[in-house]
């Protein structure tokens, strides 16, 4: 569990947080092995014992005060007794991972027979549209070889396929048989029949270790629907044999989760999907109406970067809470590049849990590398997450993939959660008198993640493998608690020292997603904008760079806005250059298409900040040989490039990944890299750490197309998207933050 905060001192009140100007907060990814600093949990069991506060709930942990019969709360201060289990328990410290760290991970007894526990297995099925091309589907096979090659042996796999009709696959007899249903064109319809009376559930669901092959041989029967097949004959819709459309994906999913739904906590624990997408559904219920793209494209009258964010119909959103009830979580995988409406379709993904990918064309896609990253690691479900804090301030707006408890405050639940998802919180103050200037009394934070994870057999005690068990996975659940101490700034100095550039971009992110949602693109870029401008009236403030003139509003001295007295601030004025100049917040007319603004949203908004730095304000690192780094960061400038002198350029951009060689490099330098140079071992390790795959391009300079690096120079393009200006990108936005700063401090 990785928890960054924004300032690791805290502001000392209310009225020292409004006067720094910096976002406070933090930002946890709940399901990481280790902590920022490298640390593992101390593991333990019985979390069913761990104390908890009788006033706050909080759990006992290693700040709080112990003696022989009670404990005083460590966050409200609360005197709490002990019952006689614990007070046995405490008096061997060395025995309890709550008295050994802040950060335990405990197992919990499970409820139900542990036959029902034992046999439990991973669900994984996927749903295929056929109301596409031949490249789509050679793709998706690809892919879902990949996921065969990642699954574990004893998975049961489901094999589905969605046009006009819902086709079901028994791959379970000799040759693989597949069983259709009729979608209902009209978008009220229902299926005409229960999926269970078309196949029982397990006849569908197929062991992995004995089907496989015949998996395989089912996956080479897809074709797609052909434009003849989808026109009933005399239903007046036919023109020539043609009907466009038949994509019936809403109403699959729907039948699909209710199918699985019967089983859930009885076959499976959690049953994931795996959607496979050409296009927006146009069929049955659930079809969306892609015309609102061409109509807002070409009006003129409302503003497109805010018409085509909302939803337009809350269809995927309700399925969404059914896949919940039913124990299924939604991946999307959309490889199309016309319009498909993913504003609508994406709550059916991150509401239950699961992931939302596109792919512009198959041709360069890394669907089936992505597809077995994701299956290759591990994963949590039914997860619970609460954050709780010291009595002197509060957690504010939460950010991320859940959905909030309905019945409890600061409660978050998580349906699957992977080691890389992140989630991020705002704090306030709970009362105006702020938190005490006694150091015995500093700011806690406590945060408790309970999941669930399915064990293989191979990683069981031994005492747990019955003989009736082998070869079985088990489930486990586990509660994860990791409390921090603050401290708190006595100045303004002290605060801005101890910024995180990274987690502050972070908050920031999530606050410009909601306003864009809410308001639109330009409010968006807005809040933005303004908030630097505070932050750097502030600074400016505080440091006394400036002064008014006898009282009047003319200012002396030198306004700084590189924050050239504080270097943990000094990256910010690039990063929100850097955002502005991002497709998250460039405006329709500069061609960013809605659904990759929807797609970028969703995987900004789950990024731990190291990442999203990368993604946002891309790392430029030169090299003299492709064995021989020579300088670890540059800026996104030609200037950069000509200055450095260096032959070969590395550019992490996150989900790209580009080496390129300058046009003056030395022809003898092997091009592209050699396999077992420092760069080529630089980038496998950069590629096994993502959480999905970067694209890597190789380009000569002079003699390639070095479009797509060059698009990343962004210090000598203008914020507003008009292109390349006179060189003076950057520079002239710092020059319009100056003057907006003397505007505001009038």
């Amino acid at each position: 569990m990785a928890v960054r905060a924004t300032v690791s001192r805290f502001p000392i009140d209310s009225d020292a947080q409004e006067a720094c100007g910096i976002p406070w907060g933090l930002t946890v990814t709940p399901f990481a092995a280790k902590d920022e600093n490298g640390q593992a949990p101390v593991y333990g069991s019985d979390g069913h014992l761990l104390p908890r506060c009788e006033n706050c709930y909080a759990y006992f942990n290693t700040y709080c005060e112990l003696d022989q019969w009670a404990w005083n709360c460590s966050l409200c201060g609360t005197l709490n007794g002990l019952s006689s289990e614990a007070i046995a328990r405490y008096s061997r410290p060395q025995s309890c991972a709550e008295m050994m760290s802040s950060f335990v991970d405990l197992e919990f007894p499970l409820e139900g027979s542990e036959e029902e526990i034992l046999h439990a297995r991973p669900v994984y099925v996927a749903a295929v549209d056929l109301s596409s091309s031949e490249e789509f589907l050679e793709l998706t096979k690809s892919a879902l070889q990949a996921a065969l090659e990642a699954l574990a042996p004893e998975s049961l796999f489901g094999l589905a396929t969605f046009s006009h009709k819902l086709g079901l696959y028994d791959v379970q007899g000799p040759i693989p048989v597949v069983k259709n249903v009729f979608i209902p064109q009209d978008a009220e319809g229902t299926l005409p029949i229960e999926l269970e009376d078309v196949m029982p559930l397990l006849q569908f669901l197929a062991p992995v270790d004995t089907c496989k092959d015949r998996i395989t041989s089912a996956l080479e029967t897809l074709r797609p629907t052909t434009s003849w097949e989808r026109t009933p004959p005399g239903t007046g819709q036919e023109l020539n044999g043609v009907l466009m459309g038949g994509r019936g994906f809403g109403m699959a999913m729907e039948a699909l989760c209710n199918y699985l739904g019967s089983e859930y906590g009885n076959t499976f624990a959690l049953a994931r999907v795996f959607a496979f997408l050409s296009g927006p559904p146009d069929h049955g219920p659930g079809q969306l109406d892609t015309r609102r793209y061409g109509e807002q494209y070409a009006s003129k009258g409302e503003d497109a970067d805010r018409a085509l964010l909302p939803e337009q119909t809350p269809f995927y959103k309700d399925l969404a809470a059914v896949a919940v009830q039913a124990g299924v979580c939604v991946d999307i995988f959309a490889v199309t590049n016309e319009y498909t409406d993913l504003a609508s379709l994406k709550f059916l993904s991150i509401e239950s849990g699961g992931s939302l990918f596109l792919y512009s064309n198959t041709d360069d896609s890394t669907l089936p590398q992505d597809m077995y990253r994701m299956l290759s690691r591990p994963y949590a479900f039914n997860c619970v997450l609460r954050l709780r804090t010291s009595t002197e301030f509060k957690p504010g707006h939460s950010y991320g993939h859940f959905f909030p408890d309905p019945q409890y405050e600061n409660v978050q639940h998580i349906i699957c959660c992977d080691s890389y998802a992140t989630y991020a919180y705002d704090f306030e103050f709970a009362n105006n008198v702020g938190f005490s200037r006694h150091s015995s009394e500093q700011p806690m934070v406590q945060i408790a993640f309970q999941y669930t994870v399915v064990v293989p057999p191979e990683e069981l005690p031994g005492s747990e493998l019955l003989s009736s068990s082998r070869g079985k996975h088990s489930i486990k659940r586990r509660l994860r608690i990791r409390t921090l101490q603050y401290g708190t700034a006595r100045n303004l100095n002290e605060l801005y020292d101890g910024v995180d550039p990274e987690v502050v971009l972070s908050l920031l992110v999530h606050k410009v997603i909601l306003a864009s949602l809410e308001e639109g693109v330009r409010e968006g870029r807005m809040l933005l904008h303004d908030w630097l401008v505070i932050l750097t009236s502030q600074y400016n403030e505080a440091f006394n760079l400036i002064q008014y003139k006898n009282g009047s509003s003319s200012i002396t001295g030198q306004l700084d806005v590189t924050f050239s007295q504080c270097p943990q601030l000094q990256p910010l004025p690039r990063l929100v250059f850097a955002l502005l100049r991002n497709p998250l917040l460039r405006f329709h007319e500069e061609g960013v298409h809605p659904d990759y603004r929807i797609y970028v949203q969703c995987l900004f908004s789950a990024l731990e900040p190291s990442s999203l730095h990368r993604a946002i304000y891309p790392v430029l690192t030169s090299y003299s040989t492709p064995d021989k780094q020579a300088y670890p960061r540059h800026s996104l400038s030609r200037a950069a490039l000509i200055t450095s002198g260096s032959p070969i350029f590395f550019l992490d951009a996150y989900t790209t990944l580009i080496v390129f060689y300058s046009s003056t490099a030395d022809p003898s330098l092997p091009f592209p890299p050699p396999h077992d140079c420092l760069l080529r071992s630089t980038i496998n390790k950069l590629k096994q750490e993502r959480c999905i795959t970067p694209k890597l391009i190789f380009i000569r300079g002079g003699q390639d197309d070095a479009s797509v690096f060059e698009n990343y120079l962004i210090e000598e393009q203008d914020v507003n998207g008009t292109g390349l200006t006179s060189v003076m990108g950057f520079v002239s936005f710092l020059e319009d933050i100056t003057q907006s700063v003397l505007e505001y401090m009038k």
